[in-house]
């Protein structure tokens, strides 16, 4: 991993490359989840409701998937160097904000500049990553990029919870800004041009029609937990949601040099390699959020605690990430995904039959194995995506995969969050119950608040399942297309 060639001619240090891009995007994606477990404080600093605190994140991943798609043309048409210094500085302009906020407006306000840097910030960091290194390393690369990609969001809440424990909410914003800072600075001397880049012109329409579509798709999902599905707001966003997203598709279509270019999908590849992530993401995200109600609603668990009881799988998923990108390199995705995909089912299974007194180490142990088989899938099936497309698509790719990733999410959250609000809901006996007979009242109630679970886990099973399949789909050999191994061989010799 010594020295390169940037798109200047110029010898630079891929190593210090990497590791500034790593550090930084950490930073940016670990606040995608940090603010998960302190929301019950920041409810009393600010005087505000559960749904007004929950725009801190909703806010943020909206803002966050309306920047993704965008970023494939910033990565196309401005230099990556600049492009990176530009997201960091936006990234800590926000984060500033937020731990100097004097109220809940300017706190919010901070929290949608962040996700403005990390909408680029995480796209940047992958295509960078899938470009510097030939198409036999790439497995290697994009490992280390799952280290930030499925660690970060993954000890966030567990960071939170200790953060705001030991010392003050503001500490969350202000131990990430002093690390920027020295990204930043460092940025100027290490972060180089790697990206070919050319003069394209924006198309405003295709702005506005990818910021309403997915904008507006993000926030039907979203406020499916709270509303339910039958709600007006959730049907009437996602119905314009759905028409805007459709316009975007058709005109990107139709246009010589597409603002986001949907003809990766013609790749069968790129489409499976999507799909599969799109899926294992419903299956993480749901559970992620799923699990800790179970611990602090059931359990009676802190939110410190019951962080602390998903660290491990965190933990894991960070380890195995680098292991498993050089398994690729060596075996190939599909096998990688077959066996991933088998421990995430064989590690949700036992979720559908927990009680209130099933043991923290064994909820511990089965999200540890869940995650394990996340990480063999999830970087491994990018990779094998990307290496099928040419190198011109990969920022294309990066943008279409990460945005079909984010809805995805929001779409597995909606659907187990409903179906477990539902159950519970429909199990609940009549409130003359509680006067009448409150020893049963409180024992049906408890069996109606498992059944509830139960069932979003089985819904969890039935995406593990799905994935299952879809990874049978996968080429088996470590192939990477003639034209792309073309370029590569090319750009191995300028490394």
């Amino acid at each position: 991993m010594g020295n390169a060639i940037d798109t200047n001619g110029k010898p630079y240090n891929r190593t210090l490359l990497v590791v500034l891009l790593l550090v930084g995007s950490f930073c940016t994606v670990l606040n995608q989840t940090i603010l998960s477990t302190a929301f019950p404080t920041l409810m009393k600093a600010f005087d505000v409701s559960t749904s007004t605190v929950q725009w801190l994140t909703t806010g943020f991943l909206l803002v966050n998937g309306i920047m993704i798609p965008i970023s494939a043309w910033l990565i196309n048409t401005i230099s990556s160097k600049w492009l990176y210094i530009g997201a960091m500085s936006i990234f800590l302009a926000g984060t500033i904000l937020c731990w100097t906020a004097l109220n809940f407006p300017m706190l919010l306000i901070g929290r949608l500049v962040q996700a403005v840097g990390v909408g680029v910030s995480m796209p940047l960091l992958q295509t960078m990553m899938l470009t510097i290194f030939p198409a036999n390393k790439r497995g290697t690369a994009m490992g280390l990029a799952g280290i930030v990609i499925g660690l970060a969001p993954a000890i966030g809440p567990t960071l939170s919870g200790w953060v705001i424990d030991n010392w003050t909410w503001r500490d969350l914003f202000g131990m990430i800004i002093p690390i920027v800072a020295v990204v930043l600075i460092a940025s100027f001397w290490v972060m180089r041009s790697v990206l070919e880049t050319k003069r394209e012109p924006l198309d405003v329409w295709s702005v506005i029609l990818s910021t309403i579509g997915f904008g507006s798709m993000l926030y039907g999902f979203s406020s499916v937990g709270d509303d339910g599905w039958g709600s007006t707001i959730v049907l009437t966003t996602l119905i314009i949601g759905v028409i805007f997203v459709a316009l975007f598709i058709w005109r990107q279509l139709v246009m010589d040099d597409p603002f986001l270019n949907f003809r990766v999908y013609k790749s069968k590849e790129f489409t499976v390699s999507a799909i599969l992530s799109s899926v294992v993401m419903m299956a993480m995200v749901g559970v992620e959020m799923v699990i800790p109600l179970y611990l602090q609603m059931v359990k009676g668990m802190s939110a410190f605690h019951s962080g602390l009881t998903l660290l491990a799988g965190a933990l894991m998923m960070g380890v195995m990430s680098p292991i498993t990108g050089r398994a690729f390199d060596r075996f190939g995705a599909k096998r990688l995904a077959l066996m991933g995909m088998f421990l995430l089912t064989v590690g949700t299974i036992p979720f559908a039959w927990i009680t209130k007194d099933s043991a923290t180490i064994y909820i511990v142990i089965l999200y540890a194995v869940r995650m394990f088989g996340i990480a063999m899938v999830m970087m491994p099936a990018t990779t094998a995506g990307m290496n099928a497309l040419p190198m011109n698509m990969i920022s294309h790719g990066t943008a279409v995969n990460n945005t079909q990733r984010q809805v995805a999410s929001s779409v597995g959250t909606a659907i187990m969050v409903s179906v477990l609000t539902n159950v519970t809901k429909n199990g609940m006996p009549a409130k003359h119950v509680l006067t009448t007979n409150p020893l049963s009242y409180a024992d049906r109630a408890i069996n109606a608040t498992l059944a509830g679970y139960h069932a979003a886990f089985w819904i969890a099973i039935g995406f593990s399942v799905v994935a299952l399949i879809v990874a049978m789909f996968l080429k088996g050999s470590r192939n990477h297309s003639t034209h792309l191994a073309d370029e590569d061989a090319q750009q191995g010799g300028a490394a």
